[in-house]
């Protein structure tokens, strides 16, 4: 890193709290590196109390732009100057890009996610989905499959805080896209297994499956599944939720959210640069690996 930092050297970030876990800068910075330009991608411990006060320092700094994350994608966005469509229809951001001091908001998550299920050959497009959650990635990848052309998505989700905005995430798809698209209690899993039997995928996108809930999931039992559905996972640690490992013993194609990852740091990463990352050698590097 040090042989890299120059007086040309420019700034992009990543705002949240807590973060020092995140693999984001490793993932970063080994692209900037292999690809040789001049960045440095950083994380900041960054809440919702000292938002306003960085975004003001990202623009002040001219920084290139930064990555957001919780707590702050749904309200970064009152900082901004723009923001993408679809940043719009999800309410949320997790990218910034600094547009010669204009900055303006993006969201990738969902490009992250359907590009990942490109790169892995599941072409869900015109076919139906069933995901389970409704806030943070999953509405992201909600909106995004709906604009991409997915013909129908049943929503399941828990009726807790985020089931307000689930209601609200139906009714933009509805108003903005042709996709067919309803909202289930996941409770009823009756009604889930009979939305999964005519359904292409299945993505998880809860934190169930991961700490604190880690060896739990949202799925009963493998009857649920058959072979020839598709199932995803947004958790990459573990990387194999039981979901998964109950999917695969199902025979079911399977992949964790690692793709997912990848994909939405090379959506950022080319706002910010015109460039995309070297996807083979961070495959690579992070270990990515399709059954």
């Amino acid at each position: 890193m040090a042989e890299r930092i120059t007086g040309h050297t420019e700034l992009i970030g990543l705002m949240a709290y807590p973060i020092r876990h995140s693999s984001s800068p490793a993932m970063h910075n080994e692209a900037f590196a292999t690809l040789g330009l001049e960045y440095a991608y950083l994380a900041f411990e960054v809440d919702n109390d000292t938002l306003e006060d960085a975004v003001k320092g990202l623009r002040a700094l001219k920084m290139v732009g930064s990555n957001v994350s919780m707590p702050n994608k749904t309200v970064v966005g009152q900082y901004l100057d723009e923001l993408s469509p679809a940043a719009q229809m999800c309410g949320a951001v997790n990218t910034i890009v600094n547009d010669h001091g204009k900055l303006i908001g993006h969201i990738t998550d969902g490009v992250g996610y359907m590009q990942s299920l490109k790169d892995n050959n599941i072409d869900v497009i015109g076919k139906k989905m069933t995901i389970a959650g409704a806030g943070g990635a999953a509405k992201a990848i909600e909106v995004q499959a709906a604009l991409d052309g997915v013909k129908e998505i049943s929503i399941f989700n828990i009726k807790d805080k985020f089931w307000p905005a689930a209601e609200k995430t139906v009714e933009t798809i509805r108003s903005n896209t042709d996709c067919i698209v309803n909202l289930y209690d996941l409770d009823d899993k009756e009604k889930l297994r009979e939305e999964l039997a005519d359904s292409y995928l299945f993505a998880q996108a809860t934190g169930v499956g991961m700490k604190p809930l880690e060896g739990l999931s949202v799925v009963p039992d493998k009857s649920f599944f058959r072979p020839e559905l598709i199932v995803t996972d947004t958790i990459y640690s573990p990387r194999e939720t039981a979901l998964l490992k109950m999917a695969k013993e199902a025979g079911c194609k399977t992949m964790n959210g690692l793709g997912m990852m990848l994909f939405q740091g090379d959506a950022a990463f080319y706002l910010w640069t015109g460039q995309h990352m070297p996807i083979e050698h961070m495959k690579e590097v992070l270990d990515i690996k399709y059954e």
